[in-house]
């Protein structure tokens, strides 16, 4: 971090177009863990700004460059107040924040961005990390990537953030479509190719609560209160056998499921449709 002093300085701003990093950057950066530019597909979920705010300058220049395809202009600030600052002046369209910021722990700066954003907030986390992760995600955070990470997995989390808030903000659905499975919210019915499923009154709730939020992580004591309100009781273990009920009867191969996956040791998340990925490498390194 001493041998880069620009993050400290200002919130940097990188275009995401073809005059975005030199060849020697880009070179060194494939270095860490960018593919070659090869067969990158066009974002569906194309936006104005993404924030990155990470303290480690190498890290932010690969995310910056992984998110070139997603975004017009990717900004990035190297402490959480430089974060805040950079949200005032141009509000982002999505925040990427790594916990391991000098000025402020990661749950105390995912409560302190809902107060100035409800743009979704995608954390950088350290795999050993699962206590923190799950006060983040309780603290405001929508989803999270553990270190060391791909770039393709990045994207295809970035944009699965940027699809469901794109969805609810143009319109709050009557019904959601997952596949040939459909959630009819105002009449609290679930069918699959034109069959009523026939869910319990819990189950119902519980799909419907992961649905709306798809694409969210959402924490084992997220989804118990969102449920069963504040009612005491082991909110992993009953979560567990619920879900294992709903997926038999939402999915097709339950034991592998697709619509509901298992975020081990923090929670649930639910698929709307399958990850975009945004490059075709034929190898791939993680960073962090």
């Amino acid at each position: 971090m001493a041998g880069d002093q620009s993050l400290s300085r200002a919130p940097v701003l990188m275009r995401t177009g073809t005059d975005r990093v030199s060849l020697g950057d880009r070179e060194r950066l494939n270095g860490l863990s960018i593919p070659p530019n090869r067969g990158v597909v066009r974002s569906m979920s194309f936006v104005d700004s993404i924030l990155v705010i990470d303290d480690d300058p190498r890290i932010a220049a690969v995310v910056a460059d992984a998110l070139r395809e997603t975004a017009r202009w990717v900004r990035r600030a190297g402490s959480a107040a430089e974060g805040f600052a950079a949200i005032r002046e141009m509000p982002p369209d999505l925040i990427v924040l790594d916990l391991g910021l000098p000025d402020l722990s990661g749950p105390n700066v995912c409560r302190k961005l809902r107060e100035e954003t409800r743009v979704p907030i995608v954390v950088l986390t350290a795999r050993d990390g699962e206590r923190e992760m799950v006060q983040v995600l309780n603290a405001g955070a929508d989803d999270y990537v553990t270190k060391p990470f791909s770039a393709p997995v990045l994207v295809a989390r970035v944009q699965a953030q940027l699809r469901r808030s794109q969805l609810y903000r143009s319109y709050a659905p009557d019904t959601i479509r997952i596949g040939d499975l459909v959630l009819d919210l105002g009449r609290r019915v679930a069918t699959r190719g034109g069959r009523e499923l026939g869910l319990t009154p819990v189950e119902w709730h519980l799909l419907r609560v992961l649905a709306t939020n798809a694409g969210r992580t959402l924490t084992h004591q997220q989804l118990f209160h969102a449920v069963w309100g504040n009612v005491f009781g082991d909110a992993q273990q009953n979560l567990r056998v619920h879900i294992t009920h709903l997926r038999r009867k939402i999915e097709t191969v339950p034991a592998a499921p697709t619509i509901i996956v298992t975020e081990p040791g923090v929670g649930y998340r639910c698929e709307l449709e399958p990850p975009v990925i945004g490059y075709r490498p034929s190898a791939e390194r993680g960073v962090g």
